[in-house]
Order: structure tokens, then sequence, then C-alpha cells
């Protein structure tokens, strides 16, 4: 594992960081590619970081829209952005949500001779916002925490257990992580909501929010939820928008295939970040971890965003029927139909549950992803990976 430690982001203060090759490549191919690039991702996951070391070694300018003098010199943005060479950054740009015109402006215009990376902590209305006002002209890249390929084979439980945000990774102890967690939470549920123009009352949403942590991997209720909390469908469903719009929540959408079967039409919600959800289920370090009744659904969300990470699929789904077949990840690739289960187990084996699903959605093959380091097969289309060959899985799809 490689440590960079000395990367100062744009007001001088140090943060460690672990090299991103897969993230710069992206960008370089994007910035040459577009006139605009979008990096979008939740506070704090290194989006600054990121575009500083892209900037380095290359003619940049940045302006950070959370610093007064950056905004006073963006008061004639047309003028002064317009003017500029190289690779122009604008951080937090959901602060002046009008620059989206000015770069619909600039970008059109023959003599310009920027390539703008704009940086975003994510809402809905960005992204609404960034497609219609910049549509044809801007390419989106979205930034995760650090993922098994970054952080090394040999950091599994404390990626898992700490998750990917890099000063909750990178900490010097798991209790700095989980301060750094509940610091986190605090924020984004006090501050950064509302800056969003958000308003939801932080006790409400915090509440929603840990009531969703311990919904981690089940399919979406919203009536069983909006009892729990004596709310209305339609209010915690917003409230799950506006976590998932922020890349706190994933959902995983349902397959239907025409085998005659009830089948699940809802989607899977699981907390994208492993180290969020176990600050939130009070989780400080493994044993804690390893102990607990969700233990098995913790571990299905992390492998499964390893996977969403390294393999990048167009598309991916769960399967599951009203009887109680299920697969966790159904993925098409190429023209063909992979399966993958998730088991927390040192030996996982064949399920029944696996066989009908090979069968009903004709599957090419399904992996069944462990904690464990070996990787093996088990049946002709069928075979058991360790978390750290996820990569590998890519190379057996082609």
């Amino acid at each position: 594992m490689k440590i960079r430690i000395d990367i100062p982001n744009f007001h001088g203060r140090i943060h460690p960081m672990i090299d991103r090759p897969f993230y710069l490549k992206r960008l370089s191919t994007a910035v040459q590619r577009s006139p605009v690039t979008a990096l979008l991702g939740p506070r704090q996951v290194g989006k600054t970081t990121l575009a500083h070391m892209f900037g380095r070694g290359q003619k940049a300018a940045y302006f950070d829209l959370e610093s007064q003098p950056d905004i006073q010199r963006l008061q004639n943005p047309e003028l002064v952005l317009g003017s500029l060479q190289g690779i122009v950054l604008l951080d937090e740009i959901q602060r002046m949500p009008e620059l989206f015109n000015v770069l619909r402006v600039l970008v059109d215009r023959q003599d310009v001779q920027a390539r703008f990376l704009i940086l975003g902590s994510a809402s809905p209305d960005i992204v609404k916002n960034i497609s219609e006002t910049l549509a044809g002209r801007v390419e989106f890249i979205e930034l995760s925490g650090f993922d098994l390929q970054e952080t090394g084979a040999d950091s599994v439980d404390k990626l898992w257990l700490r998750g990917g945000f890099p000063r909750s990774f990178l900490a010097k102890s798991d209790q700095d992580s989980m301060a750094w967690r509940e610091g986190f939470i605090t924020t984004f549920l006090e501050r950064d909501i509302p800056q969003l123009g958000i308003t939801i009352p932080p006790l409400a949403m915090r509440r929603f929010w840990t009531m969703l942590a311990h919904y981690h991997g089940q399919t979406w209720n919203a009536s069983e939820l909006a009892r729990s909390m004596g709310l209305t469908d339609k209010t915690v469903r917003s409230y799950l928008d506006v976590l998932t719009g922020t890349f706190i929540v994933g959902q995983l959408q349902p397959w239907y295939e025409n085998i005659g079967k009830r089948q699940v039409k809802a989607p899977k919600i699981y907390l994208r970040d492993s180290g969020i959800l176990h600050g939130l289920l009070n989780l400080p370090d493994f044993h804690s971890l390893s102990g607990h009744p969700r233990v098995g659904a913790s571990w299905e969300g992390f492998a499964l965003e390893q996977i969403l990470q390294n393999i990048r699929p167009r598309q991916a789904f769960f399967w599951a029927t009203h009887t109680g077949a299920e697969l966790d990840l159904f993925l098409f690739y190429r023209g063909r139909r992979y399966g993958v289960a998730f088991k927390f187990s040192e030996a996982p084996k064949i399920t029944k549950s696996m066989r009908i699903a090979l069968d009903d959605l004709n599957l090419d093959h399904l992996w069944i992803i462990y904690p464990g380091q070996d990787s093996y097969p088990v049946d002709d289309k069928i075979s058991v990976r360790s978390v750290n060959d996820i990569r590998q899985l890519e190379q057996e799809m082609t």
C-alpha cells in the first residue's frame, strides 16, 4: 500500500492520501474529451485532494467557492474564467449554481482555452442543473471512498470496519476513526443538508438514518418505516431521496423475469459506506462488529460496494421471489448473465436458492464472495471467490 502524506489542500492543511490511479486516469481522459468534467461525491471523500493531485504539474487555476476571497474573485465570472488557460477547478460549485449558465456560454465560445473541472457534493438538484444547463458539454465522474484495490489486500478488516472515507480509514486508531465518523454524521445533518436547500429537521433525519442502518440490506418498505416514525409514506420517501442523492444510501433495483413466479419489486436499501453504517450502529471496533446480529448484512453491503466500485457495471440488480429464492447481485456483461452471492462464512456452501437462480435466470456463472483467502470452483457454474479477488471477476467475464 502506498500512502502519500504530503498532499496539501488549497488552504495549506496537510491531508494523507492513498494513490488513486484509476480516478486520475479517468480525469485525464474526461478532461481531454469534454469541455466540462463534473467530479461528484459525498463531502470529505477526497474530491479536492484528488483534483489537486490531478492539477499538479499542469497549468491550473483553483477557486474554492466556500472561500470568501475566491467568491470575490468571481464577481464577474464570465470575464475572469474566460481569460484563463489550462485546467480551471471550481470546488463546491453547488454554492454558486449561477456558474452553470456562465460555463455554458464559455465552453461554446471558440476562443476559450480552458477546460473546467467542477467539484460538488451532489444533491438531486445539482445533478439536474448540471445535466440540463450543460447538456452535451459535461462528463460525470463519481468519486467513491477507498476500495480494496487502493488500500491493499491486507486491509480488508480495517476497510470494512472504518469505511472508505479518507480521514476515517487513515485515522491513527479505531477510536479516532469513530470520532471522525460521528462528527461527519453530525455535520452532514446540521450543516450540509441545510446548505443544499433541504429543510428537514436534523433530529428527524438522524432517526431515519439510524433506522436505515438497521434495515441495511433489506428491501425498501416505506409503510413500515413511516409507521415507525409516525410520518407519511411520502415523507420517508423524500428522506430516502435526499440520502440517495448525496451518495449516502444506495438503492439496488429489482430484476423481473418472465418465469411465472411472484417476484419482489421493491429496491434493496443499503448504506454505501460501511464505516458510516457502523457509526450509526455504534460498532467502534472489529470485536463489536463480528458479534453483532447485523454482521452478515454489513458484510453483504461492503462486498457489494467493492464489486460496484471495481467492475463498474452499467446496470446492477438483485433478484428475489416471494417464495424465498434470492440472488444478491445480478449483472449483464457483454450479453452474458452473471450472479453474485455474498456469504459471511469461512466455508460457504451452495444453497437451494443459488440453484434456483442459476436455472430461472439462465446464468452463465455465479460467484460466492466470502471473507476468506482462497478462491476455488465448487460446481461447473459456481465458484467461491475471496473478496480480495473481486477485480479478477471482470477478467472471468470476458
